[in-house]
């Protein structure tokens, strides 16, 4: 009997005093992971939208979501930092004035969230200077940064179509985001020595090229990418999926894979690596990339997102089946803004008003894609000559090199091309690429500016 009485003892003690500390007392006899061991700091989010307009909807809807994935697994508004154009909630298209969705049958995900920086001040100086905690280097806001210390997790993450080297930013379509300066600034991060791991997701056309040949393994940083750096990436809830009166996409195939995930799993049970290959099965349309510190796959969602546990919760750890259902075909990013200008003119009254406009705009849109596919056409043409210039124009350099090794030449010739031909705009960020090329291939900024004046007759189309 002596041998039984101090075990019961101790279990009589254990239960008393997690019941004093107020919690199951399951929960605290559970062991505390070794990953969960490792949260010793603060948790930071910076979310960014990087474009505007109700024909880009989804990317605000994404930058919503995630926000409320944030908000659920316990991270504080003043730790999350939010950037969108916040032009879609009270838009006069949307059919649900002052509600934003990413799922055809989800809930509102604008509800709460932070205005932290909108409208013109979603730029790249303001991203990037939130990255530093560079409160100095801000103009307009709120002026809240990630102002993290040595022991702090902080995950980014960015939703917009980009191109080959460059993400987009809204308020002026001639300003975007390099992939260079990007990961200096991640550098300078690291070395002022605030963050202990960052995590970085990219919702992009040709996003693996942010990245590649570029972010170092040694610096903390772990980065997944929507697409590989030659491939573009898919939207997901185009009409058709979306409820009858959307004409616009309500998210995108990569973002609402991961963000849908970590809705239906506990985050605490899941690694950054089973987020990954579950998000490479369902975002199959495109290979989702991995790159910079994969030590860091091994860690938990819950270091960087939060202790979520849904109540419809069923992964368990090693679990590598994904339950959420394959997501249908849906068009490319590229892709979405014609898309939607197309449904807006064949949902448009016969004999209207808004039946020309709507009708204007989808023109307008098909003329300054075909305009700048031909003006690119042109220059390399004069360049390289018209059998060698689309060769040029299109090469893909091998895996592990960057885009170009210039990337002041790179600035410079597409800063040389809007000038002669106008803006490149959303779509025409496809072709960052060829000016690259044209980099690689020792061709000079005035060189490739004399070209373009002569190819360029006329300006892009505004619209």
């Amino acid at each position: 009997m002596a041998r039984l009485y101090l075990p019961v003892i101790a279990v009589q003690l254990l239960l008393l005093v997690a019941g004093v500390a107020g919690g199951p007392w399951q929960e605290f006899l559970r062991p505390q992971s070794d990953k969960e061991k490792d949260v010793v700091g603060t948790r930071w989010a910076v979310l960014i939208a990087g474009s505007k307009g109700f024909e880009n909807y989804r990317h605000q809807a994404d930058v919503c979501h995630a926000y409320q994935i944030m908000k659920k697994g316990g991270l504080r508004d003043e730790n999350i930092v939010v950037f969108m154009y916040d032009d879609i909630a009270n838009n006069s298209a949307n059919p649900r004035p002052g509600v934003i969705i990413n799922n055809p049958n989800g809930s509102d995900v604008y509800a709460g969230v932070p205005k932290d920086y909108t409208g013109k001040d979603v730029d790249v100086k303001n991203f990037l200077a939130v990255l530093l905690g560079n409160n100095s280097a801000l103009t307009g806001g709120s002026g809240k940064v990630v102002n993290s210390s040595q022991d702090d997790h902080i995950f980014v993450y960015y939703s917009d179509d980009g191109g080959p080297g460059v993400l987009g930013m809204p308020i002026d379509e001639d300003e975007r985001l390099y992939a260079n300066d990007l990961v200096t600034t991640l550098e300078k991060k690291h070395a002022a020595g605030t963050y202990k791991s960052l995590v970085f997701y990219v919702e992009a056309a040709e996003s693996g090229s942010i990245f590649e040949g570029l972010l170092p393994a040694n610096i903390s940083v772990y980065a997944t990418t929507a697409s590989n750096a030659v491939m573009g990436s898919w939207t997901a809830y185009c009409p058709g999926e979306a409820p009858p009166e959307f004409t616009t996409c309500l998210g995108d195939l990569y973002s609402v894979a991961w963000m849908e995930d970590s809705d239906a799993h506990s985050l605490g049970n899941e690694s950054l690596e089973l987020q990954y290959e579950k998000v490479k099965n369902r975002a199959h349309l495109s290979p989702v990339m991995q790159y910079g510190d994969l030590a860091l796959n091994a860690q938990n969602l819950s270091v960087f997102m939060g202790s979520s546990n849904p109540a419809n919760h069923s992964a368990t750890v090693g679990d590598t089946d994904n339950s959420l259902r394959q997501l249908s075909p849906a068009v490319k990013q590229r892709d979405a803004g014609l898309l939607y200008f197309w449904h807006k003119y064949r949902k448009s009254s016969e004999g209207m008003p808004e039946k020309s406009e709507a009708r204007k705009e989808l023109m307008e849109v098909m003329a300054h894609r075909s305009q700048v596919d031909n003006n690119v056409e042109l220059i390399g043409g004069s360049l390289f000559g018209t059998e060698e210039g689309p060769q040029v124009l299109n090469v893909v350099r091998p895996t592990g090199q960057p885009l170009v090794d210039d990337w002041d030449c790179l600035k410079s010739m597409v800063h040389g091309f809007e000038e002669q031909c106008g803006l490149l705009r959303q779509y025409g960020m496809k072709h960052t690429r060829a000016f690259a090329n044209m980099c690689n291939a020792g061709i000079g900024a005035e060189a490739m500016r004399k070209a373009a004046s002569k190819a360029c007759t006329t300006a892009t189309p505004a619209f």
